[in-house]
């Protein structure tokens, strides 16, 4: 089992991290009626009711924001698939099981998925650790899904990142339009055999 992945902030009292649920909440609100571009820094400000400067103390910029609210998502995600884990028994289609669910809650947001990754493609150097913590959190969501019972080897863990690049150009390709849901399934069932592959040899 993995560890739980924090994410990537400071200590906060009991009231700040009021604020800044209130903060992400508004974030997922405002991104899932109109995309990136509805995500205005004054109306998340007014509508989590904290000041303009508050909120650039806690998130810098817009994309700071959205990564921030993209780890939020996953963090559900990965509470939610703890609690109701997947049923095939091959680690390979586990792990395809467990991306298709979280692919189909992206769906049901579209403008909401759109905006977490437009700001993921736009973070820069500034905005590394929350970008680490997303993908921290989507590995611990794959090693969950694929019931290790040791720690990972090397070439397990490359397989993970492979199978992460491929999770998130496929999210892209869909919401450009260029994928349908049925050639991501494909994508994600084929990507995932590389499980299978990298398993460790078992020993006579």
């Amino acid at each position: 089992m993995t560890a739980e992945v924090k994410p990537a902030s400071l200590q906060l009292t009991e009231r700040q991290e009021a604020r800044r649920r209130r903060i992400l909440h508004s974030s997922a609100r405002l991104a899932s009626r109109g995309g990136f571009d509805a995500v205005q820094m004054r109306e998340v400000a007014e509508n989590s009711s904290v000041a303009l400067g508050t909120l650039y103390r806690y998130f810098p910029s817009k994309v700071h924001l959205l990564v921030a609210t993209m780890q939020d998502q996953l963090q559900h995600m990965h509470e939610t698939l703890r609690k109701r884990p997947p049923t095939e028994e091959d680690p390979a289609a586990r792990v395809a099981q467990t991306l298709m669910r979280a692919f189909r809650a992206l769906q049901r947001e579209p403008h909401l998925a759109d905006a977490m990754v437009r700001a993921l493609t736009f973070a820069d150097r500034s905005v590394s650790p929350e970008v680490d913590t997303v993908s921290r959190l989507t590995t611990a969501i794959i090693l969950d899904a694929m019931g290790l019972e040791g720690p990972p080897t090397a070439e397990q863990l490359s397989a993970v990142r492979v199978i992460e690049h491929t999770w998130h150009s496929a999210l892209i390709t869909w919401l450009s339009g260029r994928a349908s849901i049925a050639q991501v399934k494909i994508d994600i069932e084929t990507v995932c055999r590389l499980i299978d592959l990298t398993a460790p040899t078992p020993s006579r």
